[in-house]
C-alpha cells in the first residue's frame, strides 16, 4: 500500500478527534525550469468548506491548485519545493501515487471537457477504468453521480446519446458528475464558470452549495463576486519582484474568512483589489 492508502485507516480516528483541517502548504513555491511561478505559499484548507483563490492574472492561483492533485507533474520542468500536507501525508513525497491522489482530489476544469462518448459512458469511465465491470454497479454509480451533479432529471432519458450534445452548463456539471463518480474528498474546480452564461453560473453556484456537506472544494475564480457568494475562505494572490529581481513571481498576500477578506482585510493590497483599485 501507499502512503496515501495507509493514512486512510485512520482517518476516522483524525477526525473524530477534532482535527477539521485537510491541506496544510507550507513553504510552497513552483518552478517552470529556471522561472518561479509561484513561492512560500503557506495555507490551510479545511474539510467541507469551499476556498477560493482570488487574484490577477498569471498570480500563480491555477499552478497552486494544480499542486493539490499532483497535475504539475505533467508539465515538462515543472518543479515543486515545500510540502502540500494531506490527512498529514506530503502529496509531494515519490512513495504517494499520483494515481491515487488523484482518484481522491478530482478536478474541474475551465473549459467543459467531455468525452466525446455517451453520457453515461463519461461518468462510467473512471469506475471502469478502477475494475467496476458489472453493469448494475455501473448504473447505480452513473445514476447516483449524475443526481449528484443534479444532472440526472435532464438526461435520464437519454444516457445513451453524446455528452458533447448538452449545453455548456450541463457539460460543465457532467464533468462534475465524472469527478465524483470515484467518490473523491476533494474538488478541484479551476473557474468552473468562466465560459457559461449567467444561469448556467448560478445553476454551477447553487450545486457548489449542495456539494460542500459531502466534499470540500477549492475554486480558482477571476468573479469576486463570484468568490463573495459561493465561498467559505478566500486566498488572495498577487505578483511581486522575484527574489533574484529578474521577473515577477505569484505570491499568497492574505488568507482568511471571506467575510473578513471583503470587508476589513488586512493588507492593503487586498483591500485595493477586492475594491477595484488594481488587478
Amino acid at each position: 500500500m501507499t502512503a496515501l492508502q495507509n493514512q486512510g485507516a485512520d482517518e476516522s480516528t483524525r477526525y473524530a478527534a477534532g482535527t477539521p483541517e485537510l491541506f496544510e502548504t507550507r513553504q510552497l513555491s513552483v518552478f517552470y525550469g529556471d522561472f518561479c511561478a509561484v513561492r512560500d505559499v503557506g495555507l490551510r484548507i479545511k474539510q467541507n468548506e469551499i476556498t477560493a483563490f482570488i487574484g490577477p492574472s498569471g498570480c500563480g492561483k491555477t499552478t497552486v491548485l494544480r499542486c493539490f492533485n499532483r497535475m504539475n507533474d505533467l508539465i515538462d520542468g515543472a518543479r515543486v519545493e515545500g510540502t502540500v500536507s494531506y490527512h498529514g501525508v506530503n502529496l509531494c513525497d515519490p512513495a504517494v501515487s499520483a494515481v491515487e491522489v488523484r482518484r481522491r482530489i478530482g478536478m474541474v476544469f475551465q473549459k467543459a471537457n467531455p468525452f466525446p462518448k455517451s453520457i453515461y459512458a463519461n461518468v462510467a469511465y473512471g469506475p471502469r477504468l478502477q475494475g467496476t465491470k458489472s453493469k448494475a454497479e455501473l448504473d447505480v454509480i452513473v445514476e447516483r453521480s449524475l443526481r449528484g451533479a443534479a444532472l440526472w432529471d435532464e438526461v435520464k432519458d437519454r444516457l445513451k446519446t453524446s455528452g458533447l450534445g448538452l449545453s455548456g452548463g450541463q457539460q460543465q456539471r457532467l464533468c462534475i458528475a465524472r469527478a465524483i463518480a470515484v467518490e473523491p474528498d476533494v474538488i478541484l474546480m479551476d473557474e468552473p464558470c468562466s465560459a457559461l452564461d449567467p444561469i448556467a453560473t448560478a445553476r454551477i453556484e447553487e450545486l457548489m452549495q449542495e456539494m460542500k456537506q459531502q466534499y470540500t472544494i477549492v475554486i480558482v475564480t477571476h468573479n469576486m463576486q463570484q468568490a463573495a457568494r459561493v465561498s467559505d475562505r478566500v486566498a488572495f494572490f498577487t505578483t511581486e519582484v522575484s527574489e533574484g529581481g529578474d521577473h515577477r513571481a505569484g505570491v499568497m498576500v492574505e488568507f482568511g474568512r471571506t467575510a473578513k477578506i471583503f470587508s476589513t482585510p488586512s493588507d492593503n493590497r487586498t483591500e485595493r483589489y477586492v475594491t477595484g483599485r488594481f488587478g
